[in-house]
């Protein structure tokens, strides 16, 4: 077989998903669970490399492939020093960052690694786009108000661009040409004034925005010092508290926004006033971010799982509305926009960035 497919592969804390795409198609994909038992084994993040590696070479010989087929491989980016968006070939100073996880151990991490182990046993190259360590922004957006804590660009990078990317092309401009507010609405939401194809601000989708199905957002300051300090809770029991028992699930006992909805349907009027509420705060979310572009908005886009709903993207289209025409991109294909990012780099579109020289 001619090498013609390339690999794509996004790790995630008890999975990793892989695609195997012919140009733009995907021609194969999973999700490739890890049992408790056997993440257990592995004290850091790192160490698992091998196991996945070995597990998605497995895969591929399964559905009839090898290394061999392979023009290129692409993986998640990780918790890499700050960089600009971008596609970037896998470097070794890129693998030593990702392998000590001075930024924090995450299974993202394991992206780039996998992607170079693979791509290196038949000297194709490796990339990794727009990983979680993208920071676009203006250093004004970085002050917070107290020196001891600076804004940080965290968000939904891949996403963000992906579909920026997308919108860019239906409206007849190139990306890099306009300015558009994205809203990804998942478990986490970001809202990101994108211009010119840079995200030059970001709500952090752990600690503040809107609240999302299990995160609370941002709160007011004073009363969550109060609770931080009532004795009530530990370290532990208020970071939960704040992602992954916050926003939906804190209300309304369930993070699914379908059960919700049902809720909703079946005439609860608490259920309706927390949808709305969690509407209302992306709506407000939009507009300052809005002001970040100076009003000069092209389009604002609703995307994430969250935008399947109709009930939440007409509530916060009917706020933002004056802004821009709203776009709703439903869903997200993180896998579509890995491969995405390694063929324009292929094609000869975008020339591929060197992590070293490119570190704030």
């Amino acid at each position: 077989m001619s090498k013609e497919y390339i690999l794509a592969i996004n790790p995630g804390s008890t999975s990793t998903k892989v695609a195997l795409f012919k140009n733009a198609d995907c021609i194969a994909e999973s999700n490739l669970s890890h049992s408790p038992d056997e993440l257990e084994k592995y004290e850091k993040i790192a160490e698992q490399f091998e196991m996945r590696k070995d597990i998605i070479l497995q895969w591929l010989e399964k559905e009839g492939f090898s290394a061999e087929d392979l023009k290129a491989v692409v993986g998640r980016g990780g918790l890499l020093a700050p960089i600009p968006g971008g596609t970037y070939s896998v470097s070794d100073a890129m693998i030593k960052d990702l392998r000590e996880g001075k930024r924090g151990e995450h299974a993202s991490n394991l992206g780039g690694i996998i992607a170079k182990a693979i791509a290196d046993m038949t000297n194709v190259p490796s990339f990794i786009v727009d990983p979680v360590a993208v920071d676009e922004f203006d250093d004004v957006a970085r002050i917070s108000g107290m020196p001891e804590i600076e804004r940080r660009s965290q968000g939904h990078a891949l996403n963000i661009k992906a579909v920026g990317r997308k919108v860019a092309r239906q409206l007849g401009k190139r990306f890099e040409d306009i300015n558009l507010v994205v809203a990804h609405l998942g478990g986490g939401i970001s809202v990101a004034p994108v211009r010119k194809g840079a995200n030059i601000d970001y709500n952090n989708a752990n600690e503040m925005g809107p609240f999302s199905p299990e995160r609370t957002g941002g709160l007011p300051i004073g009363d969550l010092v109060k609770l931080c300090y009532s004795g009530k809770y530990t370290h532990k029991d208020m970071k939960k508290k704040l992602k992954g028992q916050g926003g939906l699930v804190a209300y309304l006992g369930t993070n699914d926004a379908r059960e919700v909805i049902k809720m909703i349907e079946q005439g609860d009027e608490k259920a309706r006033l927390i949808f709305e509420a969690m509407g209302y705060q992306i709506g407000k979310e939009i507009g300052a971010m809005a002001t970040a572009l100076k009003g000069d908005v092209q389009a604002v886009v609703i995307t994430g799982g969250l935008a399947h709903s109709k009930l939440l993207v007409d509530y916060i289209k009917e706020m933002v509305q004056f802004i821009a025409p709203v776009i709703a991109v439903p869903g997200e294909d993180e896998m579509g926009a890995l491969n995405e990012g390694a063929m324009r780099v292929m094609n000869g579109e975008e020339q591929a960035k060197i992590y070293e020289d490119e570190v704030k």
